[in-house]
């Protein structure tokens, strides 16, 4: 079992590793389901002109933005097929490029860089980063970009801030400002306009993160333990393309990956959970197979959502941060996230439904609940169960150091992850 827990470590670090930003995650997924035969659709164009290619082929997929959404054909074409649905995110908390971004101090080159989500600020201090996203020209033409290692924020020295061990204070303003360069004169966007084969003067937007550039790494006693950038969320966006690559037959639901961006801020947003693009998918997919209002209800109405995202793992030096009689280990397997106040959107049903998935993907689950002092986060199962009223439940896989630069979870645990989404899927 280490060794497919070990080969399937080494597929989510090279997903990783082409997904620094939510616009590359988007691409990636897309490349994989496009390379196993799915239709590739662009939103505008009409769909049911396609219908019969979009019926020949595996699956489809969409991309909005940051946000991709998938599908496969099954060989039923019931307009009240329900839904099997994997929800997830494609972006991680860092730091966004501002307007004007390239000045000067000190003889140092500077990167203007505004603090997304929540991180972990002082995580990213002295590590080599990249900047990735999207450019777009004056045209509309949107180019991807990553810069590869090029900028660092450098922390400051011990001898000048006695107390940094004690109490370290980042000012997310003045602080945590990158350096990329030494001298008077440089400009940050020449460097992408290069890379992208366009003007300088053409690059009238941009959408660029913060990504770190150190390699995933499997490491500990016996290899278990598997650390990278972006785990939350890239860890389950990647269980649910691999779920959907996954051949079934007579299945008599229509399998789902929906992968939204700005999760971190929110999800209000065009591509976000809260926004309509899952509901403009599921509703033309409906259309496509001759379906109306009234059998877009039904099939809603029989659908589940899976909300994939990460937990909380028992952090060992901080143990009593967890609920004292639900402690999820490293290792255990992916987690049953519930919430008295619905932070997260699992019930009894849900409960029940995550227990046959796991029962028929043979691996274990565990129960995350957090300890009543510390406030709980919450995720898109939420927004999903709210915005289409479909069933959700909320799982993931457990991690340590949430939020920072480099996070850690057990490869048993994300394999577990990929096997329960792809039983999930086939309609365990």
């Amino acid at each position: 079992m280490r060794d497919l827990a070990v080969a399937y470590a080494d597929d989510l670090a090279a997903f990783i590793e082409a997904s620094p930003s939510s616009y590359h995650a988007a691409a990636e997924v897309a490349r994989r389901l496009e390379a196993a035969g799915f239709v590739r659709l662009l939103e505008h164009e009409d769909w049911s002109a396609q219908a019969a290619r979009i019926a020949s082929a595996p699956g489809a997929v969409v991309i909005r933005d940051g946000a991709v959404i998938a599908w496969r054909t099954p060989e039923t074409v019931d307009p009240v097929a329900p839904f099997r649905i994997i929800g997830a995110h494609t972006d991680s908390p860092g730091f966004k490029l501002k307007p004007n971004p390239s000045n000067a101090r000190h003889g140092w080159l500077q990167a203007g860089v505004e603090v997304y989500g929540g991180p972990l600020l002082n995580s990213w201090l002295d590590r080599e980063l990249e900047l990735a996203g999207r450019i777009v020209t004056r045209g509309g033409a949107e180019h991807l970009v990553r810069t590869g290692p090029l900028l660092r924020i450098p922390q400051l020295a011990i001898h000048l801030d006695r107390d940094a061990n004690q109490a370290l204070t980042l000012d997310r303003q003045r602080h945590v400002q990158p350096v990329w360069g030494t001298g008077s004169e440089g400009d940050l966007l020449e460097r992408f306009a290069r890379s992208a084969g366009v003007l300088r003067d053409d690059v009238v937007g941009f959408d660029l993160l913060t990504a770190d550039t150190a390699h995933p790494a499997r490491f500990g006693a016996e290899g278990e333990l598997f650390a990278a950038g972006r785990l939350d969320n890239l860890v389950s966006v990647h269980a649910g393309v691999r779920a959907l690559l996954e051949e079934h037959s007579g299945l008599d639901h229509i399998s789902v990956l929906a992968a939204f961006d700005h999760e971190e801020l929110g999800s209000e947003s065009r591509s976000g959970a809260s926004g309509p693009f899952l509901d403009d998918v599921l509703t033309r997919v409906v259309l496509l197979r001759g379906g109306g209002s009234e059998e877009r209800a039904r099939a809603l109405a029989g659908s589940w959502c899976l909300s994939a995202d990460t937990g909380h793992a028992v952090h060992p030096n901080y143990a009593e941060k967890h609920d004292p009689d639900n402690q999820p280990r490293a290792g255990g397997g992916p987690l049953l996230k519930l919430n008295a106040n619905q932070r997260y959107a699992s019930d009894a049903h849900g409960t029940a439904l995550w227990a046959r998935v796991c029962e028929a993907a043979g691996v274990k689950y565990q129960e995350f609940v957090s300890n009543n002092a510390v406030p709980c986060g919450s995720t898109i199962g939420p927004l999903t169960a709210t915005r289409l009223g479909i069933r959700t439940v909320d799982v993931g896989a457990p991690l340590l150091s949430m939020h920072s630069a480099r996070e850690l979870c057990h490869v048993d645990d994300a394999a577990a992850l990929g096997s329960a989404l792809a039983a999930f899927a086939a309609g365990a």
